[in-house]
């Protein structure tokens, strides 16, 4: 039997030398990752022209006291589904903790909550996830695809999407700019 290790509540940050374009300079915030596959929420590309305020609206809930935030492309599957990553200091209905970093919650009601201003302290609001089945992130894991990093909730909360995966790196002791595509050989 081997001894395999699980990374819900780590960050994947996407290697130059990653060969799907959909996830270039990504930063996965991993939610679940077992023996049956893996689900994360993309962290670090605003959907341009979609703002929090607008998906309250969609919903015909009242948004005009909320910030109006950014909408983050969340991944390639299921694009039109909803996803917020947020603080532990709210917890409603199915409502994921993941592990002591955050939750990640997909119903209404955590919407509603922070219209009404009673919903987490912080928060980020996606559409769309990366999903992966059972083996298939190990198995990108060995190539030159993903970098697994510690998650860190300030790092998730309080950086601006577009410096998450510099930010990312940099909280791993990686600078960024020094990374190149492709393996060398000597």
């Amino acid at each position: 039997m081997t001894d395999t290790r699980f990374y819900g509540g780590h960050f994947l940050l996407a290697l130059p030398g990653m060969e799907d374009m959909r996830f270039d300079h990504s930063v996965v915030a991993l939610c679940v990752h077992d023996e049956n596959g893996a689900l994360g929420i993309a962290v670090g590309e605003e959907i341009e022209g979609v703002s929090f305020r607008d998906l309250l609206a969609s919903f015909d809930i009242d948004g005009s006291g909320v910030p109006d935030v950014p909408v983050l492309r969340g991944g390639p599957v299921e694009p039109r589904r909803g996803f917020v990553l947020h603080s532990l200091d709210w917890g409603g209905q199915d409502m994921m903790q993941v592990g002591n970093r955050w939750g990640l919650s997909g119903s209404l009601d955590i919407l509603k909550a922070i219209a009404e201003g009673r919903g987490p302290s912080r928060y980020l609001i996606a559409l769309g996830y990366a999903g992966w089945g059972a083996g298939q992130l190990e198995q990108e894991m060995t190539g030159e695809s993903w970098f697994l990093a510690e998650g860190d909730a300030d790092l998730l909360f309080e950086a601006p999407a577009r410096r998450r995966w510099a930010a990312a790196f940099a909280a791993a002791g990686v600078d960024a700019s020094h990374l190149v595509s492709g393996a060398g050989s000597a």
